[in-house]
């Protein structure tokens, strides 16, 4: 019997799928293991635990399953593509196609139809694909100058409004230490900080903190009440729909004279910024029915491994 395993390779966490031509047998789950954040070594030690968890789970070995398909960050890059299938290889001994988690993403949402996919979790990428098979990307082109509306970009721009306030008299820090202030304080504890200038000086470190980190604070804190963290999370929603909508023009001309014109345009949301946070996908989806109102959302976040599970069922 044929077994197939699909891997969604985050940023955050590590999720795996096996099957076999019909049925899901099991899943698993590990830490990160997008290469370019957490290094080779971390990469496979991730995807060695959630391949030897999910196969004992099913009561087979590695070496049975027929084909793997993984979906990562960056691997339309084929530096890291490379390097991710030459850790597969020392894991899986069978074929493995390393594919973008936009491409797992997109198979999940909406098979082989058209449609457009917005990811937003440790970074963030707009990807779509027309009745004519067209594909077109928008955003994804990393932390330091992309990602709009990410987890990271969400952490970054928290920190950064805590201090817009703070100079506006807004939030005072008090006698230049720990701040008096839920949202401020629970970033300190977070880093382990003990002054503004720890936060100054961890905030602008090289290389570059985990800001990712910091959304699930930004998100009970809004909960909460917190002004300054439900406008970051406000702040989100427009950034992602922007890369949405550079997408949908691409794909689907909103003029009626431009082909391919559609009515419809499905669009799905997918990641743990869109998965947490109701205010993300609210303003998402308001900002960019407002841009084009032929947008026909997508009810539920999408979970891109069940694309993965797919796309290894279909290799050759």
């Amino acid at each position: 019997m044929p077994y197939y395993l699909g891997i969604d390779g985050g940023g955050t966490k590590t999720t795996c799928a096996l099957g076999d031509d019909h049925r899901l047998l099991a899943t698993a789950g590990a830490g990160p293991s997008n290469v370019v954040r957490v290094g080779e070594a971390q990469s496979r030690e991730s995807l060695l635990r959630c391949v030897n968890e999910v196969c004992s789970s099913a009561g087979i070995t590695a070496a049975q399953i027929t084909r793997v398909c993984i979906g990562a960050a960056g691997a339309a890059s084929p530096e890291i593509s490379a390097v991710v299938r030459r850790i597969l290889a020392t894991i899986v001994p069978c074929p493995s196609a390393v594919v973008a988690d936009s491409e797992i993403t997109l198979q999940a949402a909406f098979a082989d139809g058209p449609g457009i996919i917005v990811i937003a979790g440790t970074g963030a990428i707009a990807y779509g694909r027309n009745a004519q098979g067209e594909t077109a990307r928008a955003g994804g082109w990393g932390f330091a100058i992309s990602d709009e509306g990410s987890a990271h970009w969400i952490g970054c721009h928290a920190i950064a409004e805590l201090f817009r306030a703070h100079d506006r008299g807004e939030l005072l820090f008090e006698q230049g230490s720990v701040p008096g202030h839920p949202f401020a304080s629970a970033i300190f504890q977070k880093w382990g900080l003990h002054s503004v200038g720890d936060l100054v000086r961890a905030a602008n470190a090289t290389p570059a903190p985990d800001f990712s980190a910091l959304f699930p604070i930004v998100l009970s804190c809004a909960e909460a009440g917190d002004a300054i963290a439900y406008k970051v999370l406000t702040q989100a929603g427009p950034e992602l729909s922007a890369i949405a909508a550079i997408v949908m023009e691409r794909l689907f001309p909103a003029s009626a004279d431009k082909a391919p014109f559609q009515t419809s345009v499905p669009v799905a949301m997918a990641g743990g910024v869109f998965r947490h946070s109701a205010r993300v996908r609210e303003v998402f989806y308001n900002e960019l029915r407002r841009r084009d109102d032929r947008v026909s959302l997508h009810p539920e976040v999408v979970d891109p491994l069940a694309g993965a599970l797919e796309l290894a069922r279909k290799q050759p």
